[in-house]
């Protein structure tokens, strides 16, 4: 073969070779897509409801009987159509399959009346989801009164309401053991956490025991948001910690031998105090083991860093934080689940705007 036609040859290859690479190009493309998984749906359903305050992911091994689904995302409304704080009445569903619901459209779970639905809203996975109520009368804090913490089974319907040891349930973490569980609430009204001890049975919950173990946090009326106090909640079962987000202190705490103390030593150790921190309220850990708290914006405000969800380390580390709204105020409830095969399940709310983000990363 002479020189000329080895470069003829060698010419081919090089041909072959690139269009090999272009006939792959779009299927690599495809496989590595740039588009995150997420969705921002509607939280208003058609009763107009609004606020929207507690987020809570449905569990995997939660039974398929009813109308919820594993990896279903719930959310409660604290206001009604008129606005008016302490009077909403419905939990929202949303299954985040692409398809969003516009304004007025929200799938409702549930619906009550007189309530006032708050961050306090929890799945069992033996089928059974607790959501706190708050109500007023009028939207004001003179009007404000004790609620409760309403039991309704998979199908939405109100089997009981638990009191025992609570006082404005504002938020809550479960620990939960199939037929049991450790419910932690945080109480608006007294400044306190209290741990519900559960039987959970096929058809009912009980309470077992209940203990107030932590108080002394801050409590004051706001005319922004009703009232602050204690909200969001996080345990580590491994370390026995209770992590309390207390709004009207503008810190996070941490309650040790959370899950076996029978009584208060007061607010426990301060974790994080940061010029981050603005009112924060929702609290949960990220997979990395961090915290993750709603910055409400009703405490050392800041318009240039406002509705942010703050990210830290329990040693009290700050990592970075994330926007919600270009406006103060809309950072509420949130939650993190593994909903299996590896996704972790982020959730959270804008409480301005009234919609759900969900987005889901592969681990």
């Amino acid at each position: 073969m002479n020189a000329e036609t080895s470069l003829a040859v060698a010419r081919a290859a090089l041909f072959g070779v690139a269009a090999v690479l272009l006939a792959i190009a779009p299927a690599g493309a495809e496989a590595q897509q740039f588009l995150p998984q997420k969705v921002v749906s509607s939280t208003i359903p058609a009763n107009g409801d609004v606020n929207p305050y507690g987020v809570a992911v449905v569990p995997a091994n939660f039974p398929m009987s009813g109308p919820l689904n594993a990896g279903d995302v719930l959310v409660s409304n604290f206001n009604n159509q008129q606005n008016l704080q302490g009077t909403g009445t419905t939990i929202i569903q949303l299954t985040p399959n692409g398809e969003v619901a516009p304004s007025g459209s929200a799938s409702v779970f549930f619906q009550g009346s007189n309530l006032g639905l708050t961050t306090a809203l929890g799945v069992l996975q033996r089928g059974f989801v607790l959501v706190g109520n708050v109500p007023t009368t009028d939207g004001t804090f003179a009007t404000l009164q004790p609620g409760s913490l309403l039991v309704l089974d998979q199908n939405g319907n109100v089997i009981s309401s638990l009191t025992k040891m609570l006082d404005g349930p504002w938020d809550l973490t479960i620990v939960d053991g199939f037929d049991h569980a450790r419910v932690f609430v945080s109480n608006v009204l007294n400044g306190t956490v209290t741990r519900l001890d559960l039987a959970v049975g096929a058809s009912n919950v009980t309470v077992t025991a209940a203990h107030v173990i932590a108080s002394g946090y801050g409590v004051a009326p706001n005319d922004a948001a009703l009232i602050l106090g204690p909200t969001g909640l996080a345990y580590d079962p491994a370390s026995d910690i209770l992590y309390v987000a207390s709004t009207d202190d503008n810190k996070v705490f941490g309650v040790a031998r959370a899950g076996s103390r029978n009584k208060s030593e007061g607010r426990g150790a301060v974790v994080f105090k940061n010029k981050h921190l603005r009112g924060p309220l929702a609290l949960t850990f990220a997979p990395n083991g961090h915290l993750l708290a709603a910055n409400g914006d009703a405490v050392n405000a800041d318009p240039n860093e406002p509705s942010e969800i703050v990210e830290f380390t329990i040693g009290g580390q700050f990592i970075g934080q994330m926007n919600v709204d270009a406006a103060e105020g809309g950072a509420f409830g949130l939650a993190v689940a593994n909903i299996g095969n590896g996704v972790t399940r982020f959730a959270f709310v804008d409480d301005n705007a009234a919609n759900i983000t969900v987005s889901d990363t592969q681990q």
